[in-house]
């Protein structure tokens, strides 16, 4: 399976560098897992929240399509310069999640990377959730039925709530994906039991 963080200059480092650990780590345990950090544009270096330097191999694009594609907030809810409400106000990302939503990847967000999933119009009249401070806005601005649960799983769609919430999602992917025993024993290795509950579209 093909997963891919998109990162973009702001971007919270938790909620993306959590997700990536979990998931490599589940190749560890016996998933099978291809996973990697992009740009969200073409170039080689991306600036975190924080100021720390990322550098990435490849960008986001449809040619080379995620099965699985994992999208951080950060910025958002101070309306910082760089970040996720950067992001959306420019477009070209809400975009590029939106085609790619529509050629059948997978898409999912960590704490307000879900308002960036909410900007692409994939989220309107959909379940969700997002950090505490951006739900009044998913559900206003963007149409969504926001829900009080730590993951929203809409199956080709799922959102998770907080900045924390990237182990939990990570771990989320792997049951789905690759099975309860290798989700269990990465939650074991790594010394974490997971939070809240998880919503899923029956």
């Amino acid at each position: 399976m093909k997963i891919q963080i998109v990162l973009f200059d702001g971007f919270g480092e938790l909620v993306a560098f959590a997700p990536f650990e979990v998931l490599k780590r589940a190749n560890e345990c016996g998933a099978e897992f291809q996973v990697e950090m992009v740009s969200s544009e073409p170039k080689r270096e991306v600036v975190t929240s924080f100021g720390v330097k990322v550098m990435v191999d490849d960008y986001l694009r449809i040619d080379n399509r995620p099965d699985l594609l994992i999208v951080p907030g950060g910025g958002w809810n101070h309306k910082a310069n760089f970040g996720a409400k950067r992001e959306a106000e420019k477009g070209d990302l809400p975009k590029l999640i939106s085609e790619l939503h529509a050629k059948g990847t997978i898409i999912a967000g960590v704490c307000t990377g879900g308002m960036l999933i909410a900007a692409s119009g994939i989220l309107e009249g959909e379940k969700a959730t997002t950090h505490f401070l951006a739900k009044d806005e998913l559900k206003e601005s963007y149409g969504a039925d926001v829900l009080s649960y730590r993951i929203v799983d809409n199956g080709n769609i799922i959102t998770a709530r907080g900045v924390t919430s990237g182990v939990d999602l990570g771990l989320w992917i792997i049951e789905r994906f690759a099975g309860a025993n290798i989700a269990a024993a990465v939650e074991s290795r790594m010394e974490y039991e997971r939070r809240g509950v998880t919503w899923r579209n029956p």
